[in-house]
C-alpha cells in the first residue's frame, strides 16, 4: 500500500518552468547565429551562451598584464568564493542582512584606526561602489558645510573647490555635476602635482575645500599634504578662513599606513575632515569598492544623510548608488582579517621593491629619463632621454602592447603638455619575474625602435590607453 495517494486526474497540475530550465533546439544552436545588438527570438543552450560570450572575451588584454591600471587583479581563490556566495546580497539592504552590514561597520571602524581619527568610535563612514562615488559624497559634505556657513550668501555666491590639475577626472565630474568652480593649482618644471603654496593663494570666502592626492595617477608621488595643511593654517591666521582639507588617497591611504608611518598626511592634521580610498586599488579587492570616512559626525552634515524603512528596518544611507551586491564589502573584510597590519605591509612593501627595482632597470638601459621611481606609490612614470629622436614613449608602448604588456602612454596636463611618458603600476601579483620578463620584452625591442627613422605613432590620441 502506498504511503501517498497519487493526484486525481481531475485535480492534476503543472509545474511552472523557468525559460533558463527548458531544453533548446540542438538544430537550431547549430544552425543559426544569435544578433548581437537585439535579443533572439529563441533561446539557445547554455553552454553554447557560455561559449559564445568566452570566445569573444578571449580577445580581451590579460589582466595581469595590465600595467595601466590600479584595480586589483589577482585574488586568494578563498576570497573569490566569500564573493561568489554573497553576490546575491543587497548591500543596501541591512535590516534583512545584519551581519553583512555588520562586516561593513568594522572596515569602517578598521579603516578610522588605521587613518588615525581622534576617536574611532565617533568617525563616520560608509562603503562606496569605489574612490568616485566616495569623492562626490565627500565633496558634497564639504559643499553643504560651506553653504549652511555661509546662508547669508548662498546660492547668490559660487562655491569654488581648489585641487591640483593633476586630480582623477571624478573631481572635474563632482564640480560640474554640484555646480561648483574647479580652481586647478598647474604643473610648473618639475613638480608634478599640487603646489601647498599656490593651493592656498586661490582660496577665498567661497573655497568649500582644497583636495590633496595621496599619490597621484599621473607619476605615483604623494602630495605634501602636511605641508598643505601648513599653508591653510598660516592662510586662516592672516585672513580668518578656515579652509577643511580632503584627502583623495585612492592609492595612497592602503600604502603609507603600512610602509611610510612616519609621514603625517591622514586624520592626526586637524584640517583634515574626510578621506576617501579604493578598496579596489591597493585595498586588495576586486572591483568595485570604496570607502569614505569622515573624521567625526559633525563633519558630514546630518541632513546628507536618508533613512529608509520600507526594506523592513530603519537605515541611514548616504550613497549615490542604492542597490549593488555585498560580496566587495565582505571581500575586503576577508582580507583585513586574513592579512592584518603585517600582512598589509608585507605584501605593499613586496609591490613597491618590484617598483624600485623595475624602475631601476629602465633607467640603466640609457634610453629613458625616470620621473619618479616607486619610492611612495608601487607606481613610476617615464620619458625618453633627450637624444632619443627616432621613437617616442607612444611607439613603445604599442610595440609592448605586440607582447601582450599593457602600459600606457600619454600626455602630461596643462603646463607641462609638452611632456609625454610612460607609467608602470605594480600590483599585488605583478611579481619579480614578470617584471623582469617586461624588462627584458623591453631590451629586445629597443634596437628595432632606435632604427626607425622618426617616431611612427602618427595619432597620439589613438595611441594613449591612459586610464586612472
Amino acid at each position: 500500500m502506498p504511503l501517498h495517494e497519487g493526484p486525481r486526474r481531475a485535480a492534476e497540475s503543472r509545474l511552472s518552468v523557468n525559460p533558463f530550465y527548458g531544453p533548446a533546439n540542438p538544430l537550431g544552436d547549430m544552425a543559426e547565429a544569435p544578433p548581437t545588438h537585439r535579443l533572439p527570438d529563441q533561446p539557445i543552450a547554455p553552454a553554447t551562451a557560455h561559449q559564445l560570450v568566452r570566445d569573444e572575451l578571449m580577445l580581451d588584454g590579460n589582466a595581469r598584464l595590465n600595467l595601466a591600471t590600479f584595480v586589483t587583479t589577482w585574488m586568494e581563490p578563498e576570497a573569490g568564493l566569500l564573493m561568489a556566495e554573497c553576490r546575491d546580497k543587497n548591500m543596501i539592504d541591512k535590516d534583512e542582512y545584519p551581519r553583512t552590514a555588520e562586516l561593513e561597520r568594522r572596515c569602517v571602524a578598521m579603516l578610522a584606526d588605521l587613518w588615525n581619527a581622534p576617536d574611532p568610535s565617533t568617525a563616520v563612514g560608509c562603503s562606496t561602489t569605489g574612490s568616485s562615488e566616495a569623492c562626490m559624497l565627500a565633496g558634497m559634505a564639504l559643499k553643504r558645510r560651506w553653504a549652511k556657513r555661509n546662508a547669508d550668501r548662498y546660492p547668490g555666491a559660487r562655491p569654488n573647490l581648489v585641487m591640483g590639475v593633476n586630480v582623477q577626472v571624478c573631481w572635474e565630474k563632482f564640480c560640474n555635476f554640484w555646480e561648483v568652480e574647479a580652481r586647478l593649482v598647474p604643473m610648473e618644471g618639475e613638480r608634478f602635482h599640487l603646489d601647498p603654496q599656490a593651493a592656498a593663494e586661490l582660496c577665498d570666502e567661497n573655497t568649500i575645500g582644497v583636495v590633496g592626492i595621496l599619490g597621484s595617477t599621473f607619476d605615483g608621488s604623494y602630495e605634501p599634504i602636511a605641508d598643505l595643511c601648513a599653508a591653510l593654517d598660516a592662510l586662516r591666521e592672516r585672513t580668518g578662513l578656515d579652509v577643511p582639507v580632503h584627502v583623495d588617497g585612492a592609492s595612497g591611504a592602503m600604502v603609507a599606513p603600512f610602509l611610510d608611518e612616519d609621514l603625517v598626511w591622514d586624520f592626526r592634521l586637524p584640517r583634515v575632515a574626510s578621506i576617501n580610498t579604493s578598496g579596489h586599488k591597493y585595498g586588495l579587492v576586486y572591483p568595485g569598492v570604496g570607502w569614505a570616512l569622515w573624521r567625526d559626525a559633525e563633519a558630514l552634515p546630518e541632513e546628507l544623510v536618508f533613512r529608509v524603512n520600507y526594506l523592513g528596518g530603519d537605515m541611514p544611507t548616504f550613497a549615490l548608488n542604492f542597490s549593488r551586491p555585498g560580496a566587495q564589502v565582505v571581500a575586503q573584510y576577508y582580507t583585513f582579517l586574513r592579512l592584518g597590519r603585517d600582512g598589509y605591509r608585507a605584501v605593499q612593501q613586496a609591490a613597491r621593491d618590484v617598483a624600485t627595482g623595475l624602475a631601476g632597470r629602465v633607467e640603466a638601459l640609457g634610453d629613458f629619463r625616470l620621473l619618479t621611481r616607486g619610492d611612495e606609490l608601487p607606481v613610476f612614470a617615464f620619458t625618453t632621454a633627450p637624444d632619443v629622436t627616432a621613437y617616442d614613449v607612444f611607439d613603445v608602448s604599442r610595440r609592448l602592447r605586440e607582447h601582450g604588456w599593457l602600459v600606457p602612454a600619454y600626455t602630461f596636463p596643462a603646463n607641462r603638455q609638452d611632456l609625454s611618458v610612460l607609467r608602470v603600476v605594480c600590483r599585488n601579483g605583478f611579481s619579480a619575474d614578470l617584471a623582469d620578463l617586461l624588462a627584458q620584452d623591453l631590451e629586445r625591442l629597443l634596437p628595432d625602435l632606435r632604427r626607425q627613422p622618426r617616431p611612427l605613432t602618427e595619432d597620439k590620441g589613438a595611441a594613449t590607453s591612459f586610464h586612472h
